[in-house]
């Protein structure tokens, strides 16, 4: 039988581990996961981590495996993924993946894209601009040379704006023009099944999911990791704005109202990304799109189909 990999999409808060635990579920098979931000033991509230309830109704892997000092790239969870897929299918004919990050699940199922060496200086010139005058002008930057990536891609996260525009600035082309140019062949078929829901049930459900973070400790967890906000993995929606707080907070100059308007900045920004994860998702044409509240039986039915074909 061939190998599949059903690959299970969609915006945060969307129900993308639930719908991926019953399928491992009902094929008897194990889950990857391509969320690259609950990849990070010590990141776990604000990323909303499975709970242990959750890990134990179907075997996870690459939940929290490594730490934020850490260097690990999109690049080396490819690696890693296909080394586990391999394992996997030699007892399963069919292994489930999940998580909202697209460049993650598309390295596994399509593999990465080829860029051309680009000069040093340029990244090093960038690095002084974010610095001395802060992520709008890469924002701004970006908007103009290449409009397209600029839609998908999270723009509060200054490494990756920088890596586009070095693209960008040193082959004078839009960096989304060397997106997914040529797919790589894979020893199994991907199946991909986006959850989708109308916008405002999605952003109340990401109002909803933010309300219980922070009654869980999100706060307190941050506040741990205020010291090491400078690296790469903090640099993330959850955290960022919470060390701006607290910023406020170590001058004595934060109120209790800039708490109150912390959280709303983390459901605002929460909800952006989801419409630029919806964004980036919706340009696979081959995903079989279901709703949040799909009849599983209807979709397993629908998924035995395409695995006959």
């Amino acid at each position: 039988m061939e190998k599949i990999l059903l690959s299970v999409v969609g915006p945060t808060a969307i129900g993308k581990t639930k719908l991926a635990i019953s399928l491992a579920q009902y094929f008897n098979t194990e889950i990857i996961s391509a969320d690259s931000r609950q990849f990070f033991k010590e990141m776990k509230i604000g990323t909303a981590v499975p709970s242990q309830e959750e890990l134990k109704q179907a075997k996870h892997h690459f939940i929290q495996h490594i730490s934020i000092f850490d260097s690990y790239s999109v690049g080396d969870f490819e690696r890693d993924a296909l080394t586990a897929l391999n394992n996997l299918f030699k007892k399963n004919n069919i292994v489930v993946m999940v998580g909202g990050s697209g460049l993650y699940t598309k390295a596994v199922a399509e593999g990465l894209d080829d860029f051309p060496k680009i000069d040093p200086k340029i990244r090093e010139q960038l690095n002084i601009q974010f610095t001395e005058e802060g992520i709008g002008i890469l924002q701004n930057e970006l908007k103009q040379r290449d409009p397209d990536y600029y839609k998908t891609v999270d723009i509060n996260n200054p490494h990756r704006l920088i890596r586009a525009l070095e693209i960008c600035i040193g082959t004078n082309t839009p960096y989304s023009s060397f997106l997914s140019k040529n797919k790589k062949k894979r020893p199994f078929k991907t199946i991909t099944i986006g959850i989708e829901a109308d916008r405002p049930l999605i952003y109340d459900r990401i109002n909803q999911r933010v309300d219980i973070m922070v009654t869980e400790g999100l706060i307190k967890e941050a506040r741990q990791l205020e010291k090491y906000k400078a690296l790469n993995a903090l640099q993330t929606v959850g955290y960022r704005e919470l060390f701006t707080y607290f910023e406020k907070e170590s001058n004595n100059m934060a109120t209790d109202s800039d708490l109150i308007f912390a959280i709303e900045e983390i459901k605002k920004n929460t909800r952006r990304f989801a419409k630029r994860q919806l964004t980036w998702f919706k340009r696979n044409q081959e995903t079989l799109w279901v709703s949040y509240d799909v009849d599983f039986q209807e979709l397993i039915a629908t998924l035995h189909k395409i695995i006959l074909k």
